[in-house]
């Protein structure tokens, strides 16, 4: 019996000394996954508005007498677009003096035919009925006055509706009771709503309020339009409810705003700045309170606020795309294995009836997509 015990516990003791020295095989390391691996890119960092300081007031102010009426004035605003540039000179130069000479020649022969005809000084009228030289000479003189004016005034009339060209900034005014709203299609369809802006006693606490710098009162909104200069506008109008009409006279731009129709003109803005115009088709109780601001910035700075609105540049370099197309990243391993067992489908079978409806839409909801 002692025999027996002890093997036993040497064998015990053995055991018991070498349990601690046996290693456990390591637990293979989990791979990393390639979401894991590839960092997220970092967020490309917000591209600051050019036209507003950092509490989102205009940097720019208006100018007075630039681009805005002019209290006592009774000539034309100044012009900043080559089309208003040559009306102002059709206006000034032609129009004017020959109103004025004209206007002058008839007073002068009324006040003669009253002084020389009147009884006292001709107790015996003539009784003259034809003169052939003078019905001549008043026949002739309007009709050649008429062909002076056509040349020049055809001439404007065909460059104010000249289609814009391709590389035309798109700006699509639409008429509302009683604001506008702005599209950029060409631009990543940038959208804007522009209200005019009230005085400081109209607005609650904390509201913004009209400043000089803004813009004078009933003209300044809180959205100005940023269009670039030395480029090609084209300019598209219409409305949601009534007709409007787009007016800025220093850009010699009138373009009514019709429900259901596009109007189209073009123009381009030849000097930085801001100006202002309102809306000039009667259209409800506050159609005098439809304001429209422009201000024009340079191209570069013109791209700078279309990014920071979201928008994009005609022509921009866009994102590289993958080199590997879309499902078959190479990293995914079992991405084609599974498209490799997948069954054989006939794409030319004919799809079996069904009564779904092909649109979200229920039937009889009134949408019908068309």
């Amino acid at each position: 019996m002692r025999s027996f015990l002890v093997p036993t516990i040497l064998l015990a003791t053995g055991l018991a000394f070498a349990s601690p020295g046996l290693a456990q095989p390591a637990a293979p390391a989990p791979a990393a996954s390639p979401a894991a691996a590839a960092a997220p890119a970092a967020p490309a960092p917000k591209v600051a508005d050019p036209t507003l300081d950092a509490a989102g007031k205009p940097l720019h102010t208006a100018v007075p007498g630039v681009g805005e009426p002019v209290d006592k004035a009774f000539s034309l605003q100044q012009q900043v677009t080559p089309t208003g540039q040559e009306a102002h000179w059709f206006h000034n130069v032609i129009l004017l003096p020959l109103i004025t000479i004209i206007s002058i020649f008839v007073l002068l022969l009324l006040v003669w035919v009253i002084i020389r005809y009147r009884r006292a000084a001709n107790p015996t009228p003539s009784r003259t009925s034809h003169n052939t030289a003078i019905e001549i000479v008043w026949t002739l003189a309007p009709v050649l006055i008429l062909v002076a004016i056509a040349i020049p005034s055809i001439k404007l009339l065909a460059a104010q509706f000249k289609p814009a060209p391709k590389n035309a900034v798109t700006l699509k005014a639409i008429g509302n009771q009683w604001f506008w709203s702005y599209e950029y299609p060409d631009n990543g369809n940038i959208q804007l709503t522009a209200n005019m802006l009230k005085e400081e006693g109209q607005v609650g606490k904390d509201q913004r309020y009209r400043t000089d710098a803004d813009g004078p009162r009933l003209l300044a909104t809180d959205q100005r339009v940023v269009l670039p200069v030395g480029v090609p506008i084209r300019l598209v109008t219409t409305a949601t409810d009534v007709i409007h009409s787009w007016a800025v006279p220093a850009f010699w731009i009138k373009l009514d705003a019709i429900p259901g129709r596009l109007n189209e003109t073009s123009f381009v803005i030849q000097k930085e700045g801001v100006y202002f115009g309102q809306c000039s088709e009667l259209c409800g109780a506050r159609h005098a309170y439809m304001p429209i601001a422009v201000e024009a910035v340079s191209p570069a700075k013109f791209a700078q606020w279309v990014a920071s609105k979201g928008g994009t540049m005609p022509g921009a370099a866009a994102e590289p795309a993958s080199t590997t197309a879309m499902g078959n990243d190479a990293t995914d391993a079992t991405a084609n294995g599974a498209m490799e067992n997948a069954p054989t489908v006939d794409a030319t079978a004919t799809p079996a009836p069904s009564n779904q409806p092909a649109t979200a839409n229920p039937a009889g909801a009134g949408n019908t997509g068309n």
